[in-house]
């Protein structure tokens, strides 16, 4: 058997249904690599709690009462409040934060069997591509620690890919999920809006926000997105109220006749040669297995980023407002009066990026400038969602790149913030959507230390189990998903 760490949670489960594995035993061995990992991608851990839950797992297993993920080890980005571990949101507001209740994201994964590892490292209030903007330091990326391993959920991919924890939970607003999945080497899908409950999630932007998983393959996201989906209207007014379903039933269904649409405006000007190359490649693959292609338009697309830098910024000058220094979260420790302490305690315990997009949001809901900025912005949203609706008359999937580029340096773009806000120009549009999308890697970079590249596959409304089928069969031809950072090739896909 491979080394435990480098299993997929498809064979991890296996392993434990069949005993080859125990619960205990394979909880020590992820506690033992997040207690020495130097990625900063865990900003806390229990190991009395985990390996509790473990054991409470090993019984189940033992009585063949188990659940369909008994005893997977799996870390949470810190934006899920967790019972037992604190909950931060990468923020100093929170920094002492601890939950009374576990986040329906959470709930639904324990349920199914998963023992949580600990919290993941993530941008503040999940603000920004690429880690940086932490209160508790950058997150590396395992390829190269010299490169961000990209945002928002940087800490899940830098773990998976790292092979940390075999699986994580991510929320994408912009592409939070796809770009880090991207820049780390491992698959990530973010399901339609409203398919996952977002109760217990700590809030961004509500009409974006949406949970998903980040693992090794196709198959561990479809497992994963398995136990997380179904409705929950009663606690989250924008959950959608769908039974679950299970997404590995259609994974092995042949590609040959399934069309797939290339947008001319995500292969223009801008796009990175080697990332270009490796598209390309992929293209082949699936031609190989039947696919079709057909040329498309999404003429919004360049709209897509003012679009999402007013409402996004909109919404979390909303749902932000909360962190006011009374009830919960920082307080500053000197003030003179009431309008003072709100002041101090907002200026000390929110970091620059998050003071930046509450300000802009403000600004944009104002008086006199809200039809002019913010309700425009809306009309433009339904327009990039009605311009993916014809799109999907035309083919089933639509396939691009993640992200301009591979990763880029720590620090590289802090000084030019709106560099790294056009580098989500790709995975926007299906988020002011609502559409599911995902990344898988299809590549390597050409260079000293090569770097992963995603390609992006994005479907219409609740087809994640096609998405998950197309991304599975490209897997099954290629190996670019089982390459780890420190066994990296760039020899042929095939």
């Amino acid at each position: 058997m491979s080394s435990i760490h480098d299993l997929t949670v498809f064979e991890l489960t296996r392993a434990l249904k069949t005993k080859t594995l125990g619960a205990v035993e394979v909880a020590e061995h992820f506690l033992d690599r997040v207690e020495h990992e130097k990625l900063g991608s865990f900003l806390s851990h229990n190991r009395d709690t985990t390996i509790k839950s473990a054991r409470a797992s090993q019984v189940k297993l033992n009585s063949n009462k188990a659940g369909q993920l008994e005893g997977l080890p799996i870390g949470h980005k810190d934006v899920f409040v967790t019972k037992d571990f604190p909950s931060t949101a990468g923020s100093k507001m929170l920094e002492s934060y601890m939950s009374s209740f576990d986040a329906t994201v959470v709930a639904k994964l324990a349920n199914a069997g998963c023992v949580t590892v600990g919290k993941l490292n993530c941008d503040e209030f999940a603000m920004g591509s690429s880690n940086e903007n932490s209160a508790y330091g950058p997150v590396l990326n395992p390829w190269d620690n010299a490169k961000v391993p990209g945002g928002s959920s940087g800490g899940s991919a830098a773990a998976v890919s790292a092979r940390l924890i075999p699986a994580a939970t991510g929320t994408d607003t912009g592409g939070s999920i796809r770009q880090p999945a991207s820049f780390c080497g491992i698959t990530g899908i973010k399901p339609t809006y409203g398919r996952i409950s977002r109760y217990g999630m700590i809030a961004y932007a509500s009409s974006l926000d949406q949970a998903g998983p980040m693992a090794k393959d196709a198959q561990d996201c479809a497992l994963l997105l398995s136990a997380m989906c179904s409705g929950d209207p009663d606690r989250d007014s924008t959950s959608l109220d769908i039974p679950a379903e299970d997404y590995t039933t259609h994974l092995n269904d042949s590609l040959k006749g399934v069309k797939i649409g290339l947008p001319i405006e995500f292969f223009g000007e801008g796009l990175d040669t080697g990332v270009r190359k490796a598209i390309e490649l992929a293209i082949d693959v699936f031609k190989d297995l039947g696919a079709e292609f057909v040329s498309v338009s999404l003429p919004k697309t360049q709209l897509s980023i003012p679009v999402y830098y007013i409402i996004a910024p909109a919404e979390a000058s909303s749902n932000l407002s909360r962190f006011d220094g009374v009830r919960y979260g920082y307080r500053a420790k000197e003030y003179t009066d009431l309008i003072d302490m709100y002041k101090k305690s907002r200026s000390q315990g929110l970091g620059e990026e998050v003071k930046k997009r509450i300000m802009t949001g403000a600004y944009v809901l104002s008086h006199g400038y809200y039809d002019a900025y913010y309700l425009k912005a809306q009309k433009i949203r339904r327009l990039i969602a009605e311009d993916f609706s014809a799109t999907y008359k035309k083919c089933d999937v639509i396939l691009g790149p993640v992200a301009p580029t591979v990763a880029w340096g720590l620090n590289e773009k802090i000084a030019d913030p709106i560099s790294s806000y056009l580098a989500d120009i790709f995975t926007l549009p299906a988020s002011l959507a609502g559409l599911p999308a995902m990344s898988v890697p299809c590549g390597m970079s050409d260079a000293v230390k090569p770097l992963p590249i995603g390609m992006q596959l994005i479907g219409n409304y609740l087809q994640e189990s096609k998405l998950l089928n197309v991304a599975h069969m490209f897997q099954t031809l290629t190996h670019w998903h089982t390459l780890s950072p420190t066994q990296a090739k760039t020899d042929s896909p095939l």
